[in-house]
């Protein structure tokens, strides 16, 4: 039997090589944005947003790389997306992590129980599920208005409420992307794991707000 099984699916075997290698890379970019948290640290003033635009220049190139079909630049550009998002990331973290460090270990704890849980879900789904990026995508700009609104309205149970709505999309997101990694190629290995990282990552911050607020 080859790699590709009945119907053009790939086969059994192919699926679990390329999930090993999918969490692989993202433990790896995990990995990479916790070095990107500690480097950071002490960066001040505009620095944040500075990695954040570097970071969204990485992602854009590792996909246009891996489209090209130049793997090894995207797997740099992966792990350099990795470093800049956490090092955009690192003034929040680290500011939690001297003053509520409880907050800190509760987060990682339900950030790793949440997209156990859903991504196991979506994994284990047999239908394509790629439909619902087209909602995903919506609730996620519903979810950046919001955010920008709250800039201006400080209304304490909003940020709450807020949290939990993002903790809502980005689990949808979760579980989108492992019901995509169920019937991916091995060509989408590198995008999808960027895909999951960003969905770890948004979803620990949620988290960490959460526990954080709730002392």
């Amino acid at each position: 039997m080859s790699a590709i099984g009945y119907a053009g699916q790939p086969s059994r075997v192919a699926t679990n090589t390329l999930f090993g290698r999918v969490m692989g890379l993202v433990a790896l970019t995990v990995l990479f944005a916790t070095l990107g948290v500690y480097l950071a640290r002490d960066l001040g003033g505009a620095g944040w947003f500075i990695a954040w635009l570097l970071s969204f220049g990485c992602l854009i190139g590792l996909n246009a790389a891996n489209a090209r079909g130049n793997t090894s630049l995207a797997l740099v550009l992966l792990f350099a997306f990795g470093l800049l998002a956490g090092a955009s990331v690192s003034t929040t973290v680290n500011y939690y992590a001297e003053t509520d460090p409880m907050a800190v270990r509760q987060a990682f704890g339900a950030t790793a129980l949440f997209v156990g849980v859903l991504g196991a879900g979506g994994y284990a789904t047999r239908r394509d599920l790629s439909f619902l990026y087209r909602i995903a995508f919506w609730l996620l700009i519903g979810l950046l208005v919001a955010g920008i609104a709250l800039i201006f309205v400080r209304i304490p149970a909003a940020y709450t409420i807020y949290s939990i709505f993002g903790l809502g999309v980005f689990g949808l997101y979760v579980v989108i992307d492992f019901n995509r990694l169920r019937r991916a190629g091995s060509a989408e290995a590198i995008p999808l794991a960027a895909g999951i990282f960003l969905d770890v990552l948004n979803i620990f911050l949620f988290f960490l707000r959460i526990f954080g607020r709730s002392r």
